[in-house]
């Protein structure tokens, strides 16, 4: 495999791994809200299930995208729900009353036996599993093929990222979230970011499909195009430093 191709592939990952760190956090504060009630023991085993079903459904999502990838209605289907749970999180971030964010939040955290809170985790995990898969797989999706075997519709190349920033997230939820949630508590707006990255990926899976041959309505070429690349690669940046840089630092109330 020539330099370059590894140095575009290895760059993917990265943005892969970042944002897979963001959501995967994101996802674990959210599981962590869903059995906070739970005795401690009760919760610890909630949570094992929980990630097991985030490894089997996550997985689950990839063999059987992989298959789909190249139909270019499930690739606008990604798009229009890439870029709505990014419009509809960002909404919800800035624009939803507090008042209403508590009621939510008293109706969330309704007690619930043990196998029915399972089951609810286990829901959540579909949403992320799907997230998840719909993002790596819209940033895969233009890289250039390798010389690898296919696998199910996709480059063998494509596949192992998509399956290593998949695997690099679920280690992340178990062994690095508590890292990412103190993270996004302290900087809130890296939250934003990362779901205003979800929905420009949502762009770049628009922009594959509408140059998908059967639609033609940009030319084939332009979703593989340098220029085209640095476009999005230049703007994913700024959003990632936007969020950075313009998230307000929470101190610490017991530090002052």
């Amino acid at each position: 495999m020539e330099f370059s191709i590894l140095l575009e592939y290895g760059w993917v990952l990265l943005v892969l791994v970042a944002l897979e760190g963001l959501l995967a956090a994101d996802n674990a504060l959210v599981l962590a809200i869903m059995v906070r009630h739970l005795p401690e023991e009760e919760r610890k085993k909630a949570l094992f299930y929980g990630l097991a079903g985030a490894f089997v459904f996550r997985f689950g999502s990839l063999f059987a995208i992989s298959y789909l990838v190249d139909v270019w209605q499930v690739q606008a289907i990604g798009a229009i729900y890439l870029i709505f749970i990014a419009l509809n999180h960002i909404f919800r971030k800035l624009l939803v009353k507090k008042s209403e964010k508590n009621i939510s939040e008293e109706k969330e955290t309704k007690k619930s036996g043990f196998w029915t809170t399972v089951f609810k985790v286990e829901l959540a995990d579909i949403a992320f599993a799907v997230d998840s898969i719909l993002a790596a797989v819209a940033l895969a999706m233009a890289l250039p093929n390798t010389n690898l075997p296919n696998i199910g519709g996709l480059d063998g190349g494509k596949f192992i990222v998509i399956f290593a920033g998949g695997l690099i997230g679920l280690i992340i939820m178990r062994f690095a979230a508590n890292v990412f949630v103190k993270l996004l508590h302290t900087r809130p707006g890296l939250e934003v970011a990362a779901f205003m990255i979800v929905g420009w990926v949502g762009v770049k899976l628009a922009i594959y499909t509408l140059s998908h041959p059967a639609l033609a309505i940009l030319p084939e070429a332009f979703a593989h195009s340098a220029a085209w690349k640095i476009i999005f690669y230049v703007m994913l940046i700024l959003i990632a430093l936007g969020g950075w840089f313009f998230s307000k630092e929470k101190l610490d109330p017991v530090k002052g």
